[in-house]
């Protein structure tokens, strides 16, 4: 029989030493050579900036209820303030709405030390570095999704997993034990054991410019996440 899981306030240890073994990650040399030659040229815009450059750990509530998995950190995103997605335009959409629906304690997200901090939800991705063209292989994810494995053990009171986009889709459904595989589609809910897998269409620009993705549509998701959960309802505005 397994030990079991040590209450949140020792899982904090438990993810540091996590986090830890992830930043020192090098097993993908297509993504080192990457995130490392973005590190070092920069954009123009962030020139003065030391770019983080590593792999991008997950981050959180020790306790959390819901984890929200995306793709990987944006190139000059995640890769260059070592959280995931901090720094960038899917970022702004992310936060603001875990924000207005009561899982962040602020709506914006720019540097690992901004004083953002989330109740109730854990943020992640199925790969760790900043691929070229935002396109890692399938030999990448599955190189890298053990840490996520690991990551979702330890938050043991996580009771729904949103993912956001078919690539987040499709890893989680893989950890989850699915098959066959669920179809991706925005707010679809397949039922994992005690887990549920929320769909949501990522906010990337592509999604959020075009309006394939609205904030109404986003709020809605991390809304019944929060129901599925058993979080209490927000109050009205």
């Amino acid at each position: 029989m397994s030990s079991p899981l040590p209450p949140p306030d020792r899982r904090r240890g438990a993810l540091d030493a996590l986090t830890a073994e992830i930043v020192g990650c090098r097993a993908c040399p297509r993504l080192v050579a990457w995130r490392e030659e973005v590190a070092r040229t920069k954009r123009a815009a962030f020139r003065d900036e030391q770019y983080w450059g590593r792999p991008i750990p997950g981050f959180g509530d020790p306790a959390a209820r819901v984890a929200i998995v995306g793709l990987a950190p944006a190139a000059h995103g995640g890769n260059r303030t070592g959280r995931i997605f901090t720094g960038d335009r899917s970022g702004d959409w992310l936060f603001a709405a875990l924000h207005r629906t009561g899982f962040a304690n602020q709506p914006t997200s720019v540097a690992r030390d901004d004083g953002l901090s989330l109740r109730e939800a854990y943020v992640a991705a199925a790969v760790r570095c900043a691929p070229p063209a935002n396109r890692p292989t399938v030999g990448e994810r599955d190189t890298c999704l053990p840490y996520l494995d690991r990551e979702l053990a330890l938050l043991a009171d996580v009771a729904v997993v949103v993912a956001l986009g078919g690539f987040a889709w499709d890893a989680c459904a893989r950890l989850l034990g699915l098959s066959p595989r669920p179809r991706f589609g925005h707010g679809a809910e397949v039922a994992a054991g005690d887990r549920t897998l929320l769909g949501c269409f990522h906010p990337s620009q592509q999604n959020t410019f075009t309006g394939r993705l609205t904030e109404p549509m986003l709020d809605a998701v991390l809304l019944r996440a929060r129901s599925l959960a058993g979080l209490p309802a927000l109050p009205p505005r």
